[in-house]
């Protein structure tokens, strides 16, 4: 279903990042209660990543972990999904999933709740790279890649979501998302649609 006046192209701009959201060992592991089917997100993202470092352009990472602190200030989140208990700092649950690891560069921000902007010093990233769109790949589309979208555009960034480097628990959810994210927030393209701009801007 399409409406008039909606469903624009915003595009990349001159200087996109890659933001990979939460692809920790938590939502990877098929023992872990969080875990969501992304085999096929991760060969996506490592696509991307091979492309956004060979072009010489930003990539930061997410992951999420709880202190006693941090359980403390995301009571409320935590209330709500109890599973999110299992991301304990300093366990393996929270360690980026090793098929695309970080380099010794690229930051892993961590963050308490959904979007990779809220309590973390991702906007500052950005703003240092001179960045004016960002890329959103990880987990979950329903969760917290449409909240970091939908931030990202709130803080004056164009968002991309390349449909196949997104993953949810719910297909449901995850297709209901790419679409409120595409007709209202940002791009949702084809990973080879991202390769193809970055290529041509490299």
């Amino acid at each position: 279903m399409r409406f008039e006046g909606f469903h624009g192209r915003a595009g990349m701009g001159v200087q996109p990042a890659l933001v990979v959201i939460d692809v920790n060992r938590g939502f990877t592991d098929p023992a872990s209660p969080l875990v969501c089917d992304l085999d096929d997100v991760v060969v996506a993202i490592g696509r991307l990543l091979d492309g956004f470092r060979s072009s010489g352009l930003p990539v930061a990472y997410t992951t999420v972990s709880y202190d006693e602190a941090a359980k403390q200030a995301a009571a409320a989140f935590i209330d709500k999904i109890p599973a999110l208990l299992t991301l304990e700092a300093g366990s393996l649950w929270v360690e980026i999933d090793p098929r695309i690891a970080p380099l010794s560069t690229e930051p892993v921000f961590n963050k308490l709740w959904a979007s990779a902007f809220f309590g973390t010093p991702f906007a500052s990233f950005l703003a240092a790279h001179g960045c004016d769109s960002l890329v959103v790949t990880g987990a979950s589309t329903s969760g917290c890649v449409r909240a970091t979208a939908l931030d990202a555009l709130q803080h004056g960034y164009r968002p991309v979501v390349p449909r196949e480097a997104v993953g949810d628990r719910n297909p449901g959810a995850h297709d209901a998302n790419l679409y409120d994210i595409d007709t209202k927030y940002g791009d949702v393209v084809s990973v080879d649609d991202v390769l193809a701009v970055i290529g041509a801007q490299s």
